[in-house]
C-alpha cells in the first residue's frame, strides 16, 4: 500500500484559467445528479415517514421493522459490491439509467405488499437499484468537474437526499390522508422514470456533449492528464490503504444516516407523540438543515483549498469541524422537543458536510476509471454498517425503550473514523498504483 507516489501525469496546457468564460453546462449535469438523489431519497424516505401508520396496519413490532430496514441495507450493501465496477465498465449513462429504473419498479411494487414478507422483499429489489446511485454520481462528478469544484459540485448533488427527505414529508402524507399508503408508494416512485427521460436527453462525457463549449471541455480537463487506460481489477484496490481510509470511514458514519432515515419519524412518534399529519415540520427543519450543511460543506473545503490551503489541509480540516459539531447529538433523547430537533438537524448537517468531503477525497486519491469501483466498496462498507444498526436498534428499541445509547454512539463514533482515517491516510493526494 504505497501512498507516496504519484500518478504519471502530463500537463494539459489548453486549460482556461476562468471558469466563468468557459461555459456552465457542467451545472447541468450537477443539476441531473441533484434531482437524481433527489427521487432517489424520496423512494428511500417513504417508508420510514408512513412506519407508525403501517406498524399498525401490518402488525409488525420493532424487531420485525428492523429487519425490514435490513433487508435494504443487505441488498444495498450486495449491489454496491459489483454496482461500481459494473459502472465503470459500461459508462455513467447506461449504468445510471439501469438503476433508476430498477429502483422506481421497485418503489411501486411495495404497494402490493401485504405483509413483514412483502415489505422485505420490496426492500430488498429497491436496495439493489438505489445501489447505483452515489458511484454514478461521484463517477459522473469525476468526468464533468475539475477537481477543485469537485467537493462543491458533490455537496451539491448531495443536498439531494435532504432535499428528498424535505419533500417525502410534505407529499407522503398528504397523499396517504387523501387516498392511501399504496397510492403514496406508487406516485413517488413514478418519479425517477420522468427523469430518466431527462437523462438520457441530457448526459454524455464531456467530449462527446455537443452541448458544452470546448472551453467548458478545456476546463474540466484542466487538471494533470491521468495515464491509466488500463481497467484497474476489483481486488487490487483493497492493497492500498487509501481505499481502506475510505471503506472504514463509511463503514462507521453511513449506519448514523440510515437510522436518521429509519428511525427519525418513530422517535419524533414515541418520544414526542407526534402523529403524520404533524410529523411533517420538524422533519422539514432537519432536512433542510443538512442541506444546508451538504453544501456548505463542499463550498468551504473548496474555499479552503482556493486560498491556497493544500487538497489534504482543506478537506480534513471540514471534516474534523464537523465531527465536533455531530457530538451534541448525545443530548437528543433527554431534552424537550424542539432542542431533539435542533440538535438531530445540527448533526445531520454535519453527517451531511463531512460525507461531501469523504466521497470527494475517493476522486482525490484514485484515477477516474476506479472512482465508481472505490466508491461502490465503501458504500457497500456502510451498508453493511446499516444493516448492524439496523437489527441492534430493533432489538434495542423492543426491550428497552431507549434511543439514548443509541445517540451517544452517533455523537462520538465521527471522531473516532476521523483518527483511523487520518492514521491511514497522512496526506490526501493522488498515488501511483502498481
Amino acid at each position: 500500500m504505497d501512498a507516496d507516489k504519484s500518478f504519471t501525469v502530463v500537463n494539459h496546457t489548453a486549460a482556461s484559467n476562468n471558469p466563468l468564460k468557459t461555459g456552465n453546462y457542467r451545472w447541468t449535469i450537477c443539476a441531473l445528479l441533484f434531482f437524481a438523489t433527489t427521487i432517489n431519497y424520496i423512494d428511500r424516505q417513504v417508508l420510514g415517514i408512513l412506519a407508525p401508520v403501517l406498524q399498525k396496519d401490518i402488525g409488525w413490532n420493532e424487531i420485525d421493522y428492523g429487519y425490514i430496514v435490513t433487508a435494504f441495507t443487505a441488498a444495498y450493501a450486495i449491489g454496491l459490491l459489483f454496482v461500481g465496477r459494473f459502472i465503470d465498465r459500461v459508462g455513467t449513462k447506461t449504468g445510471y439509467s439501469i438503476s433508476i429504473i430498477v429502483w422506481s419498479v421497485a418503489a411501486i411494487g411495495h404497494a402490493l405488499a401485504r405483509n413483514v414478507f412483502g415489505f422485505g422483499a420490496a426492500r430488498f429489489s429497491l436496495g439493489l437499484g438505489e445501489s447505483g446511485n452515489f458511484p454514478a454520481a461521484i463517477k459522473a462528478t469525476a468526468e464533468w468537474f475539475p477537481k477543485k469544484e469537485r467537493a462543491l459540485a458533490t455537496g451539491l448533488f448531495n443536498s439531494g437526499a435532504n432535499i428528498g427527505a424535505v419533500v417525502a414529508p410534505l407529499v407522503v402524507p398528504w397523499i396517504t390522508l387523501t387516498w392511501s399508503w399504496r397510492e403514496a408508494f406508487i406516485f413517488t416512485g413514478l418519479l425517477g422514470f420522468i427523469w430518466l427521460i431527462l437523462w438520457i436527453w441530457f448526459y454524455e462525457i464531456p467530449e462527446k456533449q455537443k452541448r458544452a463549449s470546448q472551453e467548458e471541455v478545456k476546463y474540466i480537463q484542466s487538471d494533470p492528464v491521468e495515464v491509466t487506460a488500463q481497467k484497474v481489477p476489483w481486488l487490487k484496490l483493497l492493497k492500498y490503504r487509501q481505499t481502506w481510509a475510505f471503506i472504514t470511514g463509511k463503514f462507521l458514519t453511513d449506519p448514523i444516516w440510515w437510522f436518521y432515515l429509519y428511525w427519525l419519524p418513530k422517535f419524533l412518534n414515541e418520544r414526542y407523540h407526534l402523529d403524520l399529519a404533524s410529523l411533517g415540520l420538524p422533519l422539514i427543519v432537519i432536512y433542510t438543515m443538512t442541506s444546508i450543511g451538504s453544501i456548505g460543506g463542499g463550498w468551504l473545503s473548496g474555499a479552503f483549498i482556493k486560498r491556497g490551503w493544500s487538497i489534504n489541509k482543506g478537506r480534513k480540516a471540514v471534516m474534523l469541524i464537523s465531527a465536533l459539531l455531530i457530538v451534541p447529538i448525545v443530548f437528543a433523547s433527554t431534552v424537550p422537543e424542539w432542542w431533539a430537533v435542533l440538535l438531530i438537524g445540527l448533526a445531520a448537517a454535519s453527517h451531511q458536510s463531512w460525507s461531501a468531503n469523504l466521497f470527494t477525497t475517493v476522486s482525490d486519491m484514485f484515477p477516474k476509471n476506479a472512482v465508481g469501483s472505490v466508491v461502490g466498496l465503501g458504500g457497500m462498507a456502510g451498508a453493511i454498517g446499516g444493516m448492524l444498526i439496523a437489527t441492534a436498534t430493533g432489538f434495542i428499541l423492543q426491550f428497552t425503550g431507549s434511543y439514548l445509547s443509541i445517540f451517544i454512539l452517533a455523537g462520538l463514533v465521527y471522531l473516532f473514523a476521523m483518527l483511523i482515517f487520518n492514521l491511514l491516510v497522512p496526506d490526501i493526494k493522488e498515488f501511483k498504483m502498481h
